[in-house]
């Protein structure tokens, strides 16, 4: 009877596990509903992951099970008495003879990347950090703050970053442009998701500036396929979010429903379609003195609206207009573009906060964001090259799998304590 292993990875909004042979062999998969005990309550996560566990292992003996490993952003929370309870109960049913070691995103994202033992993870999702590795290890972190705290260049930090100059704009009058079009009909349209609060408030439209048919038709014949152009942001990290949601060295998810999430209503709606909107940004841009003063005014109207809509919503789902701030800078945006490439920059320095000079290890790049984002990726990519030249650079590949090379490699390796773990047994 062949030696299998189990590799898991619970997110916020998805939960997968997978079963494998000592060479990588995959065995078994199994997918359910979001796991993470810090976004759902411990029992209810744990019996998601219950579900993803029992599909992985159909068909199979689970006294075949050597070793097990769990990856998740916010490690610490299965310290929860209820929280190890709950999932010891689903380990015991599923017939588990051997321990599961819970570990954090960043070490399974790395180790989905790469076969070296030393090396960098990038990971930028809702929330963004690096960590280096050192033999399964987490020895340096950088960012991973939170939200609050830093988190730069994550889905966070671009939606954040669209809104506040988007309320800028709009308060001073100035002409729309294509990423201020964007973001508006995101958030004036509902693409934020939800309401925090059951007030209601009168929201004007947004003001139209009538275009000329010479500008509809350059429009026309200058339009982007958001999915394309956005990356193919999906709904975490990430994710995202896993968003992937995250906080702190938590914010290191990989989950893509938990990043930088595909916005709803009319935030998602391609420029190509016969709207008005990149032309009548085109004509307020060239017309001799940009907006009217009727539209000025109505511009100050919508930007009263804008800001009330964006304080109804949690503050977190403003990563969900991160895709957007890609869309625009693909399709000629410049500020769109030099949003996209501050936070490459705020990525690649929370990389040079953990790495040396001169070093040659493996990095790491995950996350819904530097997935999803072509300008941000090669903006950290070139970044990179040129501060370490010869290091490779590499994509994180599924955590489940990850996690499974980390039970492997507990196994390979039964001299040195298994990672930063935390067993269930």
């Amino acid at each position: 009877m062949s030696t299998l292993v189990l590799g898991l990875d619970v997110g916020g909004t998805s939960s997968r596990a997978v079963t494998t042979t000592l060479d990588g062999a995959v065995v078994g998969r199994g997918a359910a509903g979001g796991g993470n005990p810090l976004a759902v309550p411990p029992d209810l996560a744990a019996a998601e992951v219950a579900r993803a566990l029992a599909a992985a292992l159909a068909g199979t003996d689970p006294r075949r099970i050597a070793a097990a490993v769990l990856g998740l952003a916010g490690v610490s929370g299965f310290d929860r008495p209820e929280t190890s309870a709950a999932f010891q109960r689903v380990w015991d049913a599923a017939g588990l003879q051997c321990p599961v070691a819970a570990v954090g995103d960043a070490q399974v994202a790395f180790a989905s990347g790469t076969d070296a033992p030393l090396g960098t993870v990038l990971i930028a999702g809702t929330g963004a950090a690096a960590a280096r590795i050192d033999a399964d290890r987490i020895t340096r972190v950088g960012d991973g703050l939170g939200w609050l705290l830093g988190d730069k260049g994550s889905g966070f930090w671009i939606g954040r970053r669209a809104a506040a100059d988007t309320a800028a704009s709009l308060q001073s009058g100035r002409p729309p442009t294509l990423l201020t079009h964007l973001v508006m009909q995101a958030v004036l349209d509902g693409g934020l998701g939800e309401t925090e609060t059951a007030a209601t408030h009168s929201v004007p439209t947004y003001p139209a500036v009538a275009a000329d048919a010479t500008d509809t038709a350059a429009a026309d014949s200058t339009s982007t396929d958001p999915a394309g152009a956005a990356g193919g942001h999906t709904g975490e990290l990430d994710g995202g979010p896993d968003v992937t949601a995250t906080a702190a060295t938590d914010s290191i998810s990989t989950d893509p429903a938990s990043a930088a999430g595909t916005p709803g209503g009319g935030a998602d709606r391609r420029w190509s379609e016969g709207t008005a909107g990149a032309a009548e940004v085109r004509a307020a841009g060239t017309r001799p003195g940009g907006l009217t003063a009727d539209a000025r005014r109505d511009s100050r109207a919508a930007s009263d609206a804008f800001v009330i809509a964006v304080h109804q919503r949690p503050p977190r789902s403003l990563d969900r207009l991160a895709p957007l701030v890609t869309e625009a800078a693909l399709a000629g945006d410049e500020h769109a573009a030099a949003i996209l490439d501050e936070a490459a920059a705020h990525l690649a320095a929370a990389v040079a906060s953990v790495r040396d000079a001169g070093e040659a290890t493996p990095i790491v790049l995950s996350g819904s964001v530097l997935r999803g984002s072509a300008p941000v990726r090669d903006g950290v990519r070139a970044r990179l090259a040129a501060a370490w030249p010869g290091a490779p650079v590499t994509e994180a590949g599924p955590a489940e799998l990850g996690a499974a090379k980390l039970a492997v490699l507990s196994l390979q390796r039964p001299s040195v304590a298994p990672f930063s773990t935390r067993p269930f047994s």
